[in-house]
């Protein structure tokens, strides 16, 4: 009986260690960083910014991460009523999640408006990496989209990217 108690005292000891410190790995990042600290953010408080490659009437924020560089962002997209986005991409998955409002989704390299799906606040969608979408905002619409970066806005035609007709006049 005291061998039985003096094993599972051990064995006790050396799962407690082993949890521990597989504990204290998963609170590192990959490249042995401490995590990132707790954060909050209030919706009264995000900075919008209205990047060049955006259409007008959209405005963005950056919530967690930097989209441009590799690793998990998050950012928020903010689209005022019948706002559209052209037919374009990504790179990488798309995961998007409605705040407010109503966003109308479709896929395909055109827009078509009988295409598009109404996605109310609260909906999910993911987009795989390469699929061509489109999309429009139903009332003041804000989108959260998260996924790995490096996040790029690629149009399917690039006339409709907003940042060349910039550069063009």
């Amino acid at each position: 009986m005291m061998q039985r108690t003096l094993f599972v005292t051990v064995f006790l000891l050396f799962w407690s260690a082993s949890s521990h410190e597989a504990q204290t790995k998963a609170t590192q990042s990959a490249a042995g960083q401490p995590a990132m600290a707790h954060k909050v953010i209030i919706p009264d408080k995000i900075a919008w910014t209205h990047p060049p490659n955006f259409p007008a009437g959209f405005d963005l924020a950056v919530v967690e991460g930097d989209p441009s560089q590799e690793g998990l962002f998050t950012l928020r997209i903010k689209g005022a009523d019948g706002t559209v986005v052209r037919p374009h991409w990504h790179p990488s998955d798309e995961n998007i999640t409605v705040i407010k409002g109503v966003f109308l989704l479709g896929t395909g390299d055109r827009f078509d408006k009988a295409a598009l799906q109404a996605l109310p606040s609260g909906a999910f969608s993911f987009m795989p990496k390469e699929m061509r979408h489109f999309g429009q905002c139903k009332g003041q619409t804000i989108v959260q989209v998260h996924g790995m970066g490096p996040f790029k806005v690629i149009y399917v035609n690039p006339a409709d990217d907003p940042a060349n007709k910039a550069t063009k006049k």
